[in-house]
């Protein structure tokens, strides 16, 4: 089973490294700007100086990392590392707490471990950055962006061009919801009443985000929460997973997709949102059993969940779904990037199109419309 996962990621690296040689000659990325948003899924640093307990800035985190530990909390690189690039970027996207002297231009990070799309999720552990807040930081860098371009206006025909990339929810169920002992949310909402909230929430950030300039959104869904080692031994399980959490995050799915439409239909004059739908290609990826070892962390856990610091991890990381009690491995990210980013075998788990399709959007209606004007004067004549 090592042997067959060792090769899935051979043929990944692979397909990297043939993308890269269509489109990062020159150092030209598919799209000039990447902004990322969400919870630790995409931190690259943001919550080293918080007052948490979500921190990740200390050795085993980032043992296959070429910077060793940064604050993301993975051995190696994000989802959306491995994601930008496929995109062409030379160098990772900066996070917000570290933007001075980086090249703003090309984007930002603002994620944060322990984040929601609600303001009080992941309080119980200390700081974090909500989404409202990391819309509030995105804004001063738009900001400074229309200080370097001169006005905001070229800031503005800047920042359309670029990818908004949106991956949070998770925490507002298991660091919210399912924690009673510390939040009331499952007191005065079902859990159908409860998403329906974070879904309504998210819709506005979302739409807030279309006022200063993004266009081109990739937005994930949640992935099987149940069946993460921290959250099944938090309910004494270690062999089958939660079904109320993954439950929960299936109809979270349900309707974040149903926004999606909802979105593409309120804006399609100018805008394209995609969803990525993270539980459903979790479960084909657990039923093709790609990963020998499915459900237990590559690092020794303490009780937060996180690594022991300085605790030797497993050896073969590649066989590993998870790195710690409650994030993936490497390997388990760099299947879904790969995915996300050009599913076209597997077209199920990206809705209505993949990353690659997204980016090469405005330029395909364009040609499309230049192809159809072509033909209609022809006809004339």
């Amino acid at each position: 089973m090592a042997c067959e996962t060792n090769t899935w990621l051979v043929m990944f690296f692979l397909f990297l490294a043939a993308n890269c040689m269509q489109h990062c000659v020159l150092g030209v990325s598919q799209v000039p700007c990447l902004f990322i948003y969400g919870d630790s899924m995409s931190d690259s640093g943001n919550n080293n100086e918080l007052p948490t307990t979500f921190k990740s800035n200390y050795r085993p985190y980032g043992v296959d990392f070429p910077l060793g530990p940064t604050g993301r909390f993975i051995n190696g690189r994000t989802e959306i590392d491995i994601i930008a690039q496929f995109l062409g970027f030379e160098s990772f996207i900066p996070p917000f707490a570290n933007t001075s002297g980086s090249d703003i231009l090309k984007g930002v990070n603002y994620a944060s471990g322990g984040a929601g799309i609600r303001v009080e999720t992941g309080s119980h552990a200390g700081g974090s950055i909500s989404l409202r807040s990391q819309l509030a930081n995105h804004r001063v860098i738009v900001s400074e962006i229309a200080t370097r371009l001169g006005s905001p206006d070229l800031a503005q025909q800047y920042l359309e061009k670029c990818l908004y990339y949106v991956n949070i929810g998770s925490n507002d169920y298991m660091a919210n919801y399912f924690l009673p002992q510390f939040y009331p949310t499952s007191s005065i909402y079902t859990i159908e009443q409860y998403t329906e909230a974070l879904i309504e929430e998210l819709s506005l950030h979302l739409q807030a985000l279309h006022e200063v300039g993004a266009r081109k959104y990739a937005i994930a869904g949640l992935g099987l929460l149940g069946c993460i080692p921290g959250i099944m031994a938090s309910y004494g399980t270690n062999e089958s997973c939660v079904e109320e959490q993954n439950a929960a995050a299936f109809h979270f799915n349900n309707k974040l997709k149903a926004l999606v439409d909802g979105l593409n239909d309120a804006f399609s004059a100018d805008s394209k949102f995609i969803f990525m739908d993270t539980q459903a290609l979790a479960i084909y990826l657990r039923e093709q059993q790609r990963f020998e070892v499915p459900e237990a962390p590559c690092c020794q856990p303490g009780l937060s969940g996180l690594c022991i610091p300085d605790e030797t991890p497993c050896n073969d990381r590649n066989a590993y779904v998870f790195w710690d009690a409650f994030h993936p491995s490497e390997a388990w990210n760099l299947l879904n990037a790969i995915t996300n980013y050009n599913s076209t075998s597997t077209s199920a788990f990206t809705y209505p199109m993949d990353i690659e399709h997204l980016v090469d959007y405005e330029i395909k209606m364009e040609l499309e419309l230049t192809n159809h004007s072509t033909s209609r004067l022809s006809a004339t004549e």
